[in-house]
């Protein structure tokens, strides 16, 4: 009786203590850590000091000098009149100033999220504020919700491929605008055919003009390698590279212009002025026709889902990038992109998240808090109000090298080499999602590159590390199977079949059969009742089997289903011990004492 009992504790399921869990939840929210977490702003705003307003200042204003033409570009690619950019470009400024977590980090529309709107934002722009603010909300649930873990599904290699590919795909979408040439598509194949198949169409002053301003930008990000003279200089030239093409680019179309004639392509007419206030649009008109809201969730299809992913996956990577040691709260970096969106959707602002290259702008102009975001956000304000007329004689082939020489950054060819070296099977889902992107959709491909990944998760939980070895002790034939992972119901069988015909295979006969479990965690149902089904399996082939040193806990999931099999369970005991022990003493009456061992240790544990 007495070791029953014994058992019976030992083996409890361990309930969790609801009551206390929801007393916890409570406290935890009631305390002031918590608000400070959801807004970061009153955590940094009172120890802001009088020295960090004049880099705050400088930052802000040269990441905003970085943002106006980056924008003004990046709406184009959408597909939508330029001044949307900008109107993309000032809401999330602001309202990063409250809710993000990272001071570097700068939100805007990048050319990864204008490309994955130009499909539908070419119909209406109605379309691309309305997925901002459905992305907005997406996000915004995801990051109440604490699934910033979501992220750590999405693997290095993924990211990588789905980078590269959107930078050949934009890139490749600018080489018509580089030369003066206009193309019907910005996907990759299309894009390049228009090229080659219009080569005597190119004009030449925009072709000299874009080269020369290509060439221009991929040498100004050199100059800060220069070693005579002052630092500092050069790296605010480099940094306001971007700036100096666009007026440069600007004056000579204009200068150009005064007789009358134009030799580059240029913008064009930018609507003057703030955006209006207003609710985003909940259904549209297109060519006289009246689309409802369902019309056009059904028209944007996959990316409401691709394009809130993409989001976040591009800000957290930049907040860990630029986190300095400090550890990157996801789910916040989420509630505050999530806020970002939805805000810019009642200003007309289609899909925004983190800019990897204003963010290293701002980082490398010294920014001190997240405050510097709004000398951005008034910078933008203000072109739009006062400087749209001059933004008209911007030079199609100017933004074109723009966006060209951003997108030359993101394809890091040495990250391939450095996967081969590493480990060269995790080449499979980058190239998966490299392919499929370049070749298909940018929303598909970054989803077959995690079901690539997912398939490695999925075979190695199928199929663990199992060694089984015959061992000789004390004259006894013992099949000693080592788990070297955790067990779970895609390999309980695996488990099972592996030791059933390792013993039918041997010649001599095998009366023991002894599981290690020191790596098994956990376990499940399905692995209990294989764990039954297998010692069945060896009792027909006159073969015991011990499971030694499991954890209590999964043990207590077999005992639990049948109650026999807890003499199966050894704790104590080296090998050589436990081999005598058994075939020594057929009742198995070592397995009480070992049992209560087993209880002394968790008591002592616990």
């Amino acid at each position: 009786m007495r070791a029953d009992n014994i058992n019976d504790n030992l083996y409890r399921e361990q309930m969790p203590d609801v009551g206390s869990l929801i007393r916890d939840t409570e406290r935890k929210l009631c305390r002031p850590s918590t608000i400070t977490n959801k807004y970061p702003i009153l955590t940094w705003l009172p120890r802001y000091r009088a020295a960090y307003l004049v880099q705050d200042f400088i930052a802000g204003f040269t990441v905003g000098l970085t943002t106006i033409p980056q924008a003004i570009a990046y709406g184009v690619v959408a597909g939508l009149e330029p001044q949307y950019g900008l109107y993309s470009a000032f809401m999330g400024c602001f309202m990063y100033i409250v809710f993000g977590s990272c001071k570097d980090v700068t939100i805007a529309t990048t050319a990864i999220m204008a490309l994955m709107v130009n499909q539908y934002a070419t119909i209406s722009p109605d379309y691309a504020v309305l997925v901002c603010f459905l992305a907005g909300s997406i996000i915004l649930l995801l990051g109440l919700l604490n699934m910033g873990v979501l992220v750590r599904f999405i693997s290095i290699p993924v990211i990588t491929g789905f980078t590269m590919a959107a930078a050949i795909t934009i890139g490749s979408a600018q080489i018509n605008n580089l030369f003066g040439l206009t193309s019907p598509s910005n996907d990759l194949l299309p894009a390049w055919e228009n090229f080659f198949t219009h080569l005597p169409s190119i004009r030449k002053w925009d072709a000299l003009l874009g080269v020369s301003t290509l060439v221009f930008l991929l040498l100004m990000k050199q100059v800060t390698k220069i070693k005579f003279g002052h630092r500092l200089i050069w790296k605010y030239l480099s940094l306001s590279r971007n700036a100096l093409a666009v007026i440069f680019g600007t004056f000579l179309a204009y200068i150009l212009s005064r007789d009358g004639t134009q030799p580059f392509r240029v913008t064009g007419n930018i609507t003057a002025g703030v955006p209006p206030f207003r609710l985003p649009p909940f259904s549209t008109t297109v060519d006289g026709e009246y689309v409802s809201f369902g019309e056009m969730i059904s028209t944007v299809g996959a990316s409401l889902g691709s394009i809130p992913m993409i989001a976040i996956l591009e800000i957290v990577a930049i907040s860990k990038a630029f986190s300095k040691g400090k550890i990157v709260d996801a789910s916040q970096e989420m509630i505050a992109l999530g806020m970002c969106n939805i805000m810019g959707s009642f200003v007309l602002s289609m899909p925004v998240t983190g800019s990897f290259t204003r963010t290293a702008v701002n980082n490398a102009s010294g920014v001190q808090t997240p405050l510097g975001g709004a000398v951005t956000g008034t910078l933008v304000l203000m072109a739009l109000a006062f400087l749209t007329q001059t933004f008209y004689f911007i030079p199609k082939t100017t933004l074109a090298a723009l966006i060209i020489a951003a997108m030359i950054s993101l394809v890091e060819l040495e990250k391939v080499p450095d996967m081969w070296r590493s480990k060269k099977r995790d080449l499979f889902p980058f190239l998966v999602t490299i392919l499929t992107c370049l070749f298909w959709s940018l929303e598909y491909g970054i989803l077959c590159g995690i079901g690539a990944n997912l398939i490695y998760i999925l075979y190695s939980s199928a199929r663990p590390q199992i060694v089984i070895t015959l061992e000789k002790i004390n004259g006894y034939e013992v099949a000693l199977v080592d788990v070297k992972q955790k067990l779970d119901y895609a390999s309980a069988e695996f488990l099972k079949e592996k030791v059933v015909r390792f013993i039918n295979r041997q010649h001599t006969k095998i009366q023991l059969a002894v599981i290690k479990g020191q790596e098994i965690n956990s376990i499940d149902y399905t692995v209990a009742m294989n764990i039954i089904s297998l010692q069945g399996d060896l009792k027909a082939l006159n073969c015991d089997l011990i499971c030694w040193k499991w954890n209590i806990a999964s043990a207590g999931v077999v005992c639990r289903l049948k109650t026999e099999l807890r003499r199966v369970f050894v704790f104590d005991f080296n090998l050589e011990e436990l081999v005598i022990s058994h075939f020594q003493s057929p009742s198995n009456t070592a397995s009480t004492v070992t049992i209560e061992t087993a209880q002394e240790q968790a008591n002592a544990t616990t």
